[in-house]
């Protein structure tokens, strides 16, 4: 009897491998589901592959801040085709204020959404915010609300500000409590011990609380004797300013930044039945890929317009920065401008000199220069808060409003810590192509 069962196990198997998708026994892989992943997004421009000279040229005057010559290949990328507005920044300021209300208001049902499928099974489903019913958040904070989220309302009060911290007549949100919390896998801790047998997971796992409200008053600590309280009052909530690039977020605050813009596209892609990597996180640009991109496919360039000369060929200037001693505004801008200003470069890009610097992803530390790959070149590290102030620097690109024309040229890289605010630094993301060329369709 016993042989009998065997027998008819043995036969089962052999009807499976010749039945199933094994090719007759022949190996044939076990392929990922197959989607659209060649759209460009919403916003951004299309950086191809390629090899090209980075770093100074025979021009550079003696011990400047711009790195030696040599040949580098970068992989392709998606880069934000202008600095990151106010308004755009300001979407996520929302989002963190409007998230923290729904959780101190107990989750009111109205702005709540269960997860399809798993209500059936009488535990309840697993709940999300639904931010369709959330809108611009004038509901959670105009007393407009019904149901739970009005009698649950007054749990916002610590959101205000209170007592002798408050200016009578005046009820104002607390930026400071505007905090977002997230976690990542640090990929540089990972390298270095993933093989030790007594590591865990959680060994290189970061996890981070950061108020993501921008400095205001960068207006008028930055500059000492000058007259610029209206830009504290209105620069980044008065809708003149919604298309200027946001300034006064710091490194710290950029990486907070990405990490949400990245789940908030995984949220998309997950009610639309996309795997988790459909799109490649968003991230600050490395030094190299800065540079790259600003010369627009040209060699050897010395402004990201191609040319040599500030000016054009009608004597026009072709950035926003400071010409001359006392001369702001001979440039069409005296602070900012609009995102959207001069000329872009060849592979379409605005701004990728002057008006802000940018924040990079690379640490800034000119000896590791010698050391670095010639393929996708980049040096990490991120600083704790115990770190020596020389490990928190980070490198800034494209010079500012308020810099001479040399800082504006592409080779040229200066610092900043990566805790410190400013009125002239923002940034712009990028985001990784999975495949090598978005040209190639196989």
């Amino acid at each position: 009897m016993k042989k009998i069962y065997f027998l008819a196990i043995m036969a089962v198997s052999v009807l499976l491998a010749s039945c199933g998708r094994g090719g007759q026994g022949e190996l044939v892989g076990a392929y990922n589901r197959k989607f659209r992943n060649q759209q460009i997004p919403l916003g951004m421009i299309y950086v191809p592959p390629g090899h090209t000279p980075l770093g100074g040229s025979d021009e550079d005057i003696t011990f400047s801040q711009s790195g030696p010559s040599r040949m580098t290949t970068i992989p392709a990328f998606f880069m934000d085709q202008t600095e990151i507005s106010n308004a755009k920044y300001r979407q996520f300021t929302k989002w963190v204020r409007d998230s923290i209300a729904i959780v101190m208001m107990g989750y009111p049902q109205q702005y709540m959404v269960t997860k399809k499928g798993a209500a059936a099974n009488g535990l309840g489903g697993e709940k999300y915010i639904d931010w369709k019913k959330v809108g611009n958040g004038s509901g959670i904070w105009s007393g407009k609300g019904k149901g739970a989220a009005a009698a649950n309302r007054s749990q916002l009060d610590n959101m205000y500000y209170s007592g002798l911290d408050a200016l009578p007549g005046k009820k104002e949100i607390d930026v400071r409590k505007l905090e977002y919390v997230y976690g990542i896998l640090n990929f540089d801790k990972a390298a270095l011990g993933h093989k030790d047998p007594n590591s865990k997971r959680q060994d290189y796992i970061d996890r981070y609380t950061v108020a993501v409200y921008p400095d205001t008053m960068v207006w008028k600590t930055d500059y000492s004797y000058s007259q610029n309280d209206p830009m504290v009052r209105g620069y980044f909530n008065h809708p003149s300013y919604d298309d200027y690039p946001v300034v006064g977020v710091s490194w710290e605050q950029t990486q907070a930044f990405s990490h949400w813009r990245t789940q908030l596209y995984q949220g998309v892609a997950s009610s639309r039945k996309m795997p988790a990597n459909a799109r490649a996180d968003y991230r600050l640009p490395s030094e190299s890929e800065f540079e790259y991109a600003a010369r627009g496919g040209n060699t050897k360039t010395k402004y990201p317009w191609g040319g040599p000369y500030i000016r054009n060929t009608k004597g026009c200037l072709q950035a926003n920065f400071k010409p001359g001693r006392g001369d702001y505004s001979s440039d069409g801008g005296i602070y900012t401008v609009n995102v959207h200003s001069y000329f872009p470069n060849d592979y379409g890009l605005y701004n990728m000199a002057g008006n802000v610097a940018e924040w990079t992803q690379t640490a800034y530390n000119k000896s590791a220069a010698p050391l670095l790959h010639d393929l996708s070149p980049n040096f990490t590290y991120v600083a704790g808060k115990d770190d020596s102030k020389y490990l928190k620097r980070k490198v800034v690109k494209g010079g500012s409003w308020k810099d001479t024309g040399y800082f504006l040229q592409n080779a040229v890289s200066t610092y900043e810590y990566q805790d410190q605010q400013r009125s002239y630094i923002g940034f712009r993301c990028v985001s990784s192509l999975y495949g090598t060329d978005l040209r190639n369709k196989n």
